[in-house]
Formats: structure tokens, C-alpha cells, sequence
């Protein structure tokens, strides 16, 4: 090959390297400032006069969303108790009904997609709603009263969230081991006390005890990243005004559902 050829192939390649490594580092500066976003909020969490608020927040993120989430646990559940029956029938093992649906519930389904149902309907909200308070200058008022927009904003919305998520999730596994019951029992005829025997015999605490770590964690991912992209949507580069809020809302529920799922993965590695 010659130096001329060589010059050319190093031509083409270098705007790809130099574009994946200029978003490789923005990836991670993104990751950094986030982090200290959290750590500044978290420690907020302990300064008085947050209790009101506090209990606002988990109104709208916990009590408010009860509903869609029993919803798609209620036909989570359903299906899964349908898809299992028919996969269990072929191996003669439908007695193991309920294992498979309470352990597939409560180890996996229930954090992952109530968090997945709480970013799309609160995360969604409080990004908005942030970012509506920034565009609109009531966080540069608040800064001039003398009030920390982070402690006042941020912190009863994080503490929210991590109340909020494992109390949603009881409720999604419960509701979704329901579900089964209508279609595994009620619909396709399993006897009743194997079905609920096998759920009773096979959850042990190890299991609940997984799945509230992770909706834990999730409940800390889901509202640091909503909020962090509420509160820093004035700092886009790709638009500004209120086009910039609706683009932080948008990015806000698709990074948590991406973050979600690999949190999932990294936990469950630990976990297993």
C-alpha cells in the first residue's frame, strides 16, 4: 500500500474516532456531573423543613401512579400465566405455575417495569415541570431569595422516589401473581391451592429482598437523571426556550428506561 493510500484511509477514519471520542467524553462528563448532582441533592436530604414537600412528591410519584402500575401488573401477571401454562404443559410441569410467575415477578419484572411505567408518567412530569422553572428564571429567583434551588426542588423529589419505587412494586408483584391466578386457575383450570402452595414455597426473602434493592436503586436512578435533565435543559446545545424542555423530557424517560435495564443486569450479576 502506498504512503498516499495510507494518508487517505487515515483521512477517512479519523472524523469516526474523533466523533466517537469527543461523544465517548461528553458520555462521561455527562456521568460526572450527574453524580455530584445526586451527592449535592442527597446530602440536602437531611435539612429541616423538607417533610411537606417531601410528602407532595411521593403523592404525585407514588400515589398517582398506583394505578397504571397495578394496571400493567394486572396484565403482566395475565400473560404470563398464559404463555407459561402453554410451555409448561410440554414438559408435564404446570404445578410449578406459580413458582415461575411469583419468582419471575419478584426477582425481575416487577422493579424493572415499575420503574420503566413510574419514569414514563412522573420522571416525564417533574422533567418538565423542572425545566419549566428554569426556562421561566424561578430557579435564578430562588437563588436571589437565598434559597437552594437543589435542597427545595431536587431533594423531596429524591427522597419521593426511593419511598415511592418499592412500595409500587409490592404492589406490581401482588397484583401480578393475581393475574396469574385469573388466567392459570380461573381461565385454564390449575388447581388453586398447588398454584398458590408453589408461590408460597418458592419465594424466599433472598428473592423479595433482590427485588426491593433494585427498585431502590432504580427509584435513585430514575429521579436523578429526570431532574438532572429538567434543571440543566437551559445548558442544550441542540435547542433552547421551551423546544429544550420538551427535548429534556424526552431524553429524560429514554435514559432512565437505558439506564434501567443495565442497571438490572449489573445488579443481578451481584445478586446471583
Amino acid at each position: 500500500m502506498t504512503p498516499f493510500a495510507q494518508i487517505g484511509i487515515l483521512n477517512t477514519i479519523a472524523p469516526l474516532f474523533s466523533i466517537i471520542g469527543s461523544g465517548t467524553l461528553r458520555l462521561l462528563g455527562n456521568f460526572g456531573a450527574m453524580a455530584i448532582f445526586f451527592s449535592l441533592a442527597f446530602v440536602n436530604i437531611f435539612r429541616r423543613k423538607q417533610l411537606h414537600e417531601i410528602i407532595n412528591q411521593i403523592f404525585y410519584i407514588g400515589a398517582r401512579s398506583s394505578l397504571i402500575v397495578m394496571l400493567v401488573g394486572l396484565f403482566t401477571g395475565m400473560v404470563l400465566g398464559l404463555q407459561l401454562f402453554y410451555t409448561l404443559v410440554k414438559f408435564g410441569s404446570v404445578g410449578a405455575l406459580g413458582s415461575a410467575i411469583s419468582l419471575s415477578l419478584v426477582r425481575e419484572m416487577g422493579p424493572v417495569l415499575t420503574a420503566i411505567m413510574i419514569a414514563a408518567r412522573a420522571g416525564s412530569g417533574i422533567a418538565a415541570e423542572i425545566g419549566m422553572l428554569r426556562i421561566s428564571e424561578q430557579v435564578d429567583a430562588l437563588y436571589t431569595m437565598g434559597v437552594d434551588p437543589v435542597r427545595y426542588l431536587i431533594s423531596p423529589r429524591i427522597v419521593a422516589a426511593i419511598i415511592s419505587f418499592p412500595l409500587l412494586t409490592a404492589f406490581f408483584d401482588l397484583i401480578g401473581i393475581f393475574g396469574g391466578y385469573l388466567t392459570g386457575v380461573l381461565l385454564l383450570g390449575t388447581n388453586a391451592g398447588t398454584y398458590f402452595y408453589r408461590v408460597q414455597s418458592s419465594l424466599n426473602m433472598v428473592d423479595i429482598r433482590g427485588g426491593f434493592v433494585k427498585s431502590l436503586i432504580f427509584g435513585a436512578i430514575v429521579s436523578c437523571i429526570c431532574c438532572f435533565q429538567g434543571y440543566f435543559c437551559h445548558m442544550r446545545t441542540d435547542s433552547y426556550g421551551a423546544r429544550a424542555v420538551g427535548l429534556a423530557t424526552v431524553s429524560a424517560v429514554v435514559l432512565s428506561c437505558v439506564i434501567i435495564l443495565v442497571a438490572d443486569y449489573v445488579i443481578t450479576s451481584f445478586l446471583m
